[in-house]
């Protein structure tokens, strides 16, 4: 209602749009400060998606994306007929499967075990040399790794000759690429990572513990029924996003390591887009698995949310 003069009355809602107008003007710096984030992520998130039609085109970088011909899923045919690919998405799956079942609970752990240090000196150094492994180029890990497992020179094999045992071509070797990539991932990454549940641990609420310090519990009693479920929502929508990017491994490393020897191991789908886009130039070949990997990612997290939403209450949203 309004009256005589057009003003509103005091008792009529504002519409949604006047909602919006009056929380722009309230709150513009803020709004402004969010500026270059939005844009950036239109320009180099959203925009690029309308790239994702060549996996659909008979591509041509003379002809450009609108003018190339449609061809449909002809490049999913081929690629799913492809002995390469499939190589490729079994070690990828492989890979993930064992970096999530043994890399994951490594940062929970590291978390657990700073969060008992009393000594704060010695808690201080002991998370710094654990992180440190995270700032490292991997061009620079990559040679420490090279260089730790050379046949001649390298640390490992030095103390394998030790016991009187002939040195291991441990980077030739396709059966030795996944414990070394794995284990070096876990390595350069859980201390970082731990970061996040050390955070969660530190809201927990002091008087949880100084009640059963009165009740007489121990330290372990303490971490089983204090700890651990308190941060249990935090390591509930870490798992969910490390399911997402399940078939997300790590393309830098394992382009620095493996080598045609190790291709029935070490080759993933990230590598096989690389070789395929970049060095073949069938681009369209590329789009397509590359579109086939984002469409498992994110079906997997969808479907990771729905399952921890319904059974712990807790997920992404």
């Amino acid at each position: 209602m309004t009256d005589s003069a057009g003003h509103k009355s005091r008792f009529e809602q504002p519409s949604r749009v006047e909602r919006i107008v009056d929380t722009l003007k309230r709150d513009w710096q803020l709004y402004l400060m969010l500026a270059p984030l939005v844009i950036w992520l239109l320009l180099f998130l959203y925009k690029p998606m309308y790239g994702l039609q060549v996996a659909f085109k008979d591509y041509s970088i003379f002809r450009g994306v609108a003018n190339s011909p449609w061809i449909g899923f002809e490049h999913f045919e081929t690629l799913f007929g492809n002995d390469q690919f499939l190589r490729a998405l079994r070690n990828t799956v492989i890979i993930s499967f064992w970096t999530l079942l043994i890399g994951f609970p490594v940062p929970i752990l590291l978390a657990l075990m700073f969060n008992e240090i009393i000594n704060h000196t010695f808690k201080k150094w002991t998370q710094t040399i654990v992180y440190l492994p995270h700032f490292i180029s991997s061009v620079i890990i990559a040679g420490i790794v090279i260089t730790a497992f050379s046949p001649s020179a390298g640390i490992v094999n030095t103390v394998i000759g030790w016991f009187g045992f002939e040195p291991v071509y441990f980077l030739t070797r396709a059966e030795w690429f996944r414990p070394i990539f794995i284990g070096t991932g876990i390595w350069q990454e859980a201390g970082f990572q731990s970061i996040v549940y050390l955070a969660a641990i530190a809201g927990v609420s002091p008087t949880l513990y100084e009640s059963a310090v009165v009740d007489g519990a121990s330290r372990w009693q303490m971490m089983w029924k204090i700890t651990i479920p308190s941060i249990m929502p935090t390591i509930i929508i870490m798992l969910i996003i490390r399911i997402g990017n399940i078939l997300e491994v790590s393309f830098e490393m394992i382009i620095l390591l493996y080598q045609p020897a190790t291709y029935e191991t070490a080759d993933v789908v990230n590598t096989f887009i690389y070789r395929q886009g970049i060095q073949a130039g069938q681009y369209d070949f590329a789009a397509a698995a590359g579109l086939f990997n984002a469409v498992i990612a994110f079906v997997l997290v969808i479907s990771a949310n729905a399952l921890s939403r319904r059974y712990s209450n807790t997920s992404l949203w």
